[in-house]
C-alpha cells in the first residue's frame, strides 16, 4: 500500500517562563503576607493534584521548605478525586511519579480516602473534604490553571484551584456526586462547592501555576483565599491564550503517538484533537479530524487508558498495558463512558494507519492530510504530509526541517521513536 510522504516541521512557540522555580514561590508567599499568618508548630496541608505539572516536585518542595523555615509542620495530601484507581496506595503512586515524595519534599504524604461532610450549597448538595486536612490548622491549594477538556465554562472556571478544593479535595465521594450530574455538575455545581470549602476550611491562600505552549513554567502566583474566585477567571485566560495548537484546521488523519494521565486528564486533549464525545455536548468547532489514531499508553498513566475512546483506531501494544481496574473507575466516575471505549484494535502502527487510509473516502494515500504528534502535550514537533504544505508555507511561526520523506516502520511495524 502507498502512503503519505512526511516532513518534519518545528512551531516557534512562544510565551513567558519562569527560570527560577524554588526562588519564585519563596517570593510569591512572602507577597501575599503568609508569613504573618503562620505561627510555629501549626500543621498545614499542601494539595497534591495528579496532573503532570512542569516543575511541580520542585513547587511542592519549596512551599514545604518555607513553611518549614517559619517553624510550621507541613504534610502533603493527594487532591485528585477518584484517580490513582480511587485507592490511597494508588494516589501516593500518582505523587511519586511525578516526582513528588517525602525524601525529595521533606514532609509526609498523608493519603487516604476518608472524607467529613462540611456543609452544603444552596442547591442542597453535600460538600465533603479529606480527613486529614480538615484537621489541620491550615490548607495550600495548588494546581495549574487551564482549559478544561470536558466542556467551556461560562462561568470562568474549569481545570484549577476552585476545582481542586472541590472535586480534587473532596476525593471519591464529592466526585461522584458532582460527576453524578454530567458536565453540569462539573461546569456549574463545582464553584458552589469550592465556595463552601472556602468558607468552611482553614485555606490560607492557593499557588496557581499557568504553563506556556511549551509546556513550561509561566506564571507561579500566590493568591490570597478570598481572591482566589476573581483571579482565576483571570488567569484562565491568560492560560488560554498561551495553549499551543495544531498548525492546520483539518485533518483526515492525526497519529498520536503517545496518550496518558500525565499528558491530559482525558489522555488526549480534547482542546487539540476536536472531540470531547459527550452525550449532549457539542463537539468544537475546530480541529476537524477524521480519524485519530493512538498509538501507545505512556508509562506514567500507570494503566490508566482514559480517552482511548476519542480515538478511532489503536494497537495492539496500548491496549495490552491498559489496567481496566484503575481506567474503568476513573471513567465510571467521570460518567462519560463513550471515553473508556475501546476501538479498533490492530496489530501496529501501519496496520492502523492502513485501516484509516483505505476508509478515508475519496483521498488517494498519497494525497491524505496527515499529522503525527507525540502527545498532544507536545506539539512543538510534528510530523506532516506533503499535501499539508501549500498550506503551511505561509506561516511565519512555522519551521519546515529539510525534505518530504518516504514513511519508514521499524521491524515491528511501528513508528520509529521520536528524535
Amino acid at each position: 500500500m502507498n502512503y503519505p510522504r512526511i516532513v518534519k516541521v518545528k512551531q516557534q512557540l512562544h510565551g513567558p517562563s519562569v527560570d527560577h522555580i524554588e526562588q519564585t514561590v519563596v517570593s510569591e508567599m512572602n507577597r501575599i503576607g503568609l508569613r504573618e499568618r503562620i505561627t510555629p508548630d501549626q500543621r498545614i496541608a499542601i494539595t497534591a493534584g495528579s496532573r503532570g505539572i512542569a516543575n511541580i516536585h520542585l513547587i511542592m518542595k519549596a512551599i514545604v521548605s518555607q513553611l518549614k523555615l517559619w517553624g510550621a509542620l507541613p504534610f502533603i495530601f493527594p487532591a485528585m478525586g477518584s484517580h490513582g484507581g480511587a485507592t490511597a496506595e494508588g494516589q501516593r503512586e500518582v505523587l511519586a511519579s511525578l516526582g513528588i515524595t517525602e525524601a525529595f519534599c521533606g514532609a509526609p504524604i498523608v493519603s487516604s480516602m476518608e472524607v467529613e461532610r462540611i456543609g452544603q450549597t444552596d442547591a442542597g448538595m453535600n460538600v465533603y473534604t479529606d480527613r486529614h486536612a480538615r484537621a489541620a490548622d491550615g490548607i495550600i491549594v495548588v494546581g495549574r490553571i487551564k482549559v478544561h477538556t470536558d466542556f467551556q465554562s461560562p462561568h470562568g472556571y474549569e481545570s484549577g484551584l476552585m476545582k481542586m478544593m472541590a472535586v480534587g479535595m473532596g476525593k471519591h465521594k464529592q466526585a461522584l456526586a458532582l460527576h453524578s450530574y454530567g458536565v453540569p455538575g462539573i461546569r456549574d455545581m463545582m464553584p458552589d462547592v469550592a465556595r463552601v470549602v472556602l468558607a468552611e476550611m482553614p485555606i490560607l491562600c492557593g499557588i496557581s501555576i499557568v504553563e506556556n505552549a511549551l509546556e513550561q513554567t509561566a506564571i507561579i502566583e500566590a493568591i490570597e483565599a478570598s481572591r482566589i474566585p476573581d483571579r482565576e477567571k483571570e488567569l484562565l485566560q491568560v492560560s488560554a491564550s498561551l495553549m499551543p495548537r495544531l498548525p492546520v484546521e483539518e485533518l483526515d488523519i492525526l497519529m498520536v503517538d503517545r496518550i496518558g494521565k500525565n499528558f491530559s486528564g482525558t489522555g488526549m486533549d480534547t482542546n487539540i484533537i476536536g472531540r470531547v464525545r459527550i452525550a449532549g455536548v457539542k463537539e468544537f468547532a475546530s480541529p476537524r479530524i477524521k480519524y485519530v489514531i493512538a498509538g501507545d499508553l505512556d508509562e506514567t498513566s500507570h494503566g490508566n487508558a482514559l480517552g482511548i475512546g476519542l480515538a478511532d483506531v489503536t494497537t495492539k501494544r496500548l491496549f495490552e498495558k491498559i489496567d481496566f481496574k484503575k481506567m474503568n473507575e476513573n471513567v465510571i466516575t467521570s460518567t462519560f463512558l463513550h471515553r473508556g471505549m475501546i476501538p479498533l484494535v490492530l496489530d501496529n502502527d501501519r496496520m492502523a494507519l492502513e485501516a484509516v487510509l483505505r476508509s478515508n473516502w475519496g483521498v488517494s494515500p498519497e494525497q491524505a492530510r496527515f499529522a503525527r504528534i507525540f502527545s498532544t502535550l507536545h506539539l512543538e514537533h510534528l510530523y506532516i504530509s506533503e499535501a499539508l504544505l501549500p498550506e503551511i508555507a505561509g506561516l511565519s511561526d512555522l519551521e519546515i526541517l529539510g525534505d518530504p520523506q518516504p514513511m519508514v516502520f521499524d521491524d515491528n511495524g511501528n513508528f520509529p521513536c521520536w528524535e
